[in-house]
């Protein structure tokens, strides 16, 4: 597809963009490049590609979020200066 200046020009009007001649003229030639390859593209044959969410597979390296007790209720409160066996006691804060 052939794009020339002017049409460069409004696009970059439409895009709040302020541009010269020369600039212009240069991104037609880039625009038209980009329709060239995308109809380039449009001819591959895609009827049996299933469709990607991204061409790389995403696999995660965490581990799997699952519950589990690593201490005991006991082990936590003993480290504690005040306890009532089964909370941490501490100074009253609000009044």
């Amino acid at each position: 597809m052939r794009l020339c200046a002017a049409d460069a020009q409004t696009i970059a009007t439409l895009a709040r963009l302020r541009i010269d001649e020369a600039t212009a003229a240069h991104l037609a030639q880039q625009m038209a490049s980009i329709l060239d390859y995308m109809a380039t593209l449009n001819q591959v044959d895609t009827t049996d590609v299933e469709p990607l969410y991204s061409p790389v597979e995403h696999v995660s390296v965490l581990r799997p979020d699952t519950p589990q007790v690593d201490f005991s209720r006991e082990a936590i409160l003993a480290n504690a200066p005040q306890t009532d066996g089964e909370y941490f006691l501490v100074p009253r804060v609000i009044a």
